[in-house]
């Protein structure tokens, strides 16, 4: 038994690495092959995070899903194959170059018609489907994008989001920086705000799983 909860050091995230490849299916793992080739190849969620995302669809019987930075399409693709067959994702990112890498892979898995793909700007995407009155419609919202955006993003997506909805937010650990109270860095200090806030935040429940760089996630109440 624990009273508290211990980092993992590189022995602990390779086994739960381990873990979450054991079923993985191939076109997942070429997915992820391929984005490694690639600079910016650290954007990419971990195996062990998109199962957890795909449990979340599960478990929420998702059908309407937002995702606010989709990369080369990985998390998108856990959490599109656990929709049903008439759910919808509504993926959102500024890049063509990255989105185009994932589109091939959505459609080998056969998802491609549940993914609705918008470049440009987030916050506009979202606002405008505010507009369009498609508040309170969602079961789940992923937000993993620039961060000095995560704030407006969270506030967006919380109206989008159905009662009993969830929102999770990536990297709010902030590639450990958030552990100190006086930390110098401006992602640490943005995610710790953030992180506070969502706590604190009387419209939701929230709590932060040590998972990969740390997952924020709230319920709508």
């Amino acid at each position: 038994m624990s009273r508290k909860t211990e980092l993992l050091g590189p022995a602990g995230a390779a086994y739960l690495n381990h873990l979450a490849t054991i079923d993985e299916p191939e076109v997942h793992a070429r997915l992820r092959s391929r984005t490694s080739q690639l600079p910016d190849a650290n954007m990419q969620i971990s195996p062990e995070q998109g199962r957890l995302l795909g449990m979340l669809v599960q478990m929420l019987a998702a059908r309407r899903i937002l995702e606010i930075g989709v990369f080369t399409g990985y998390s998108a693709l856990c959490m599109a194959e656990r929709l049903a067959d008439d759910g919808r994702l509504v993926a959102c990112d500024v890049s063509r170059e990255y989105t185009d890498i994932a589109r091939p892979f959505w459609q080998e898995a056969g998802v491609d018609d549940r993914i609705d793909l918008r470049l440009g700007p987030a916050v506009d995407t979202l606002m405008a489907m505010v507009e369009a009155g498609e508040t309170d419609r969602y079961d789940l919202a992923f937000i993993d994008a620039d961060k000095e955006n995560n704030e407006r993003y969270y506030e967006l997506c919380l109206d989008l989001l159905r009662p009993g909805g969830l929102v999770a937010i990536d990297n709010t650990f902030a590639d450990g920086t958030v552990f100190a109270a006086d930390t110098d860095d401006p992602e640490g200090r943005d995610a710790r705000m953030l992180n506070e806030k969502v706590h604190r935040d009387r419209r939701v429940d929230a709590t932060l799983i040590a998972v990969s760089d740390g997952l924020l996630v709230a319920r709508k109440r």
